[in-house]
């Protein structure tokens, strides 16, 4: 018999279809709104969990001995594939496909957040300032690149292509065709398209090919009123080069929610550069967005269906 922890805040009755999934399966329910997966799990729990559906500290995976199958409620799970951290033979499933909506809204919104002056408004209005900023900026005919063809690249290109920009290009391990983009590039491209872009997003997982990828010296190849977003994992961009060139004036501004280091320190030169737009990684947050739970929970009945019925998994990364 199967025994999973659920650490997910599940409804009642999004408790009842995890049951009536798994009929013969114990079912222990520990709701946590935690994204660094500090929660107090009983350690008789730990002794029984065969599924663990959630998050918890790699170095904690060692304490469920009976332990079968990880699916992770993140869509980067880079932490448990470090060598020596998921126990021998352990099944590793991610949740790359729940987070599309509600991170390339987020994208969207800090990006027009950022074109329209609402930050320095803001700043205006703590000082009871009544005074036009001047002109502002649209998507409207802009060319944005992405980087990334994922489920959040393509919501986000779908928002951008809605709000009028003129081209999208998405940046692939190779120029295959991918829906919702006008074009793809391998990333070896990326030098001779970012004085191109008006907006450069990224949605980047962490590998070798993505970590330090903007460093100062492609930061300064970008459009000076060019705006730089990074909702995919802090390792893509070189902050302190960025708060530099950010203080030199280049770039219209930069949207980041996530950094390297994170916790962004509160010495970092970030927190102070002008046109610097820092949120502390909520954009694919389930409890910011009753839609990624929803599609969290299908995406976990529809691999635990799998899983019990001897089918490949989704999103299966070991």
């Amino acid at each position: 018999m199967e025994t999973i922890l659920h650490l997910l805040p599940l409804t009642p009755d999004q408790q009842a279809a995890f049951r009536a999934a798994a009929p013969e399966a114990e079912h222990l329910f520990l709701p946590t709104h935690d994204r660094r997966g500090a929660v107090d799990i009983p350690p008789d729990w730990r002794q029984r969990v065969t599924i663990l559906m959630g998050f918890v500290p790699p170095q904690d995976l060692k304490t469920f001995p009976r332990l079968k199958w990880v699916q992770s409620w993140n869509a980067g799970v880079d932490p448990y594939l470090v060598p020596g951290v998921l126990p021998e033979g352990v099944v590793l499933t991610c949740a790359a496909g729940a987070y599309g909506p509600a991170v390339s809204e987020h994208m969207l919104a800090t990006l027009l957040a950022i074109y329209k002056d609402l930050p320095r408004y803001r700043d205006q209005q703590h000082e009871h300032l009544w005074r036009d900023l001047g002109p502002v900026r649209s998507l409207h005919g802009k060319t944005v690149l992405v980087g990334g063809t994922g489920d959040i690249s393509r919501h986000f290109a779908r928002l951008c292509r809605a709000l009028g920009a003129a081209t999208i290009w998405g940046l692939h391990r190779s120029d295959k065709p991918v829906e919702d983009f006008d074009r793809t590039f391998p990333m070896s491209e990326i030098d001779g398209l970012l004085p191109q872009a008006d907006v450069v997003a990224l949605a980047l997982p962490h590998n070798a090919d993505t970590a330090g990828l903007m460093d100062r010296r492609r930061l300064l190849l970008m459009k000076p009123d060019a705006v730089l977003l990074n909702a995919g994992r802090g390792s893509a961009v070189d902050c302190a080069a960025l708060a530099e060139v950010l203080s030199g004036g280049h770039l219209l501004g930069a949207g980041m929610d996530v950094t390297s280091p994170e916790p962004l320190p509160p010495d970092h030169p970030l927190w102070d550069a002008p046109r610097a737009l820092i949120t502390p990684h909520t954009a694919g947050g389930y409890d910011h967005m009753a839609l990624t739970l929803d599609n969290l929970c299908a995406l976990f009945l529809d691999n635990l269906d799998r899983w019990l019925n001897g089918r490949p998994l989704r999103s299966r990364m070991k």
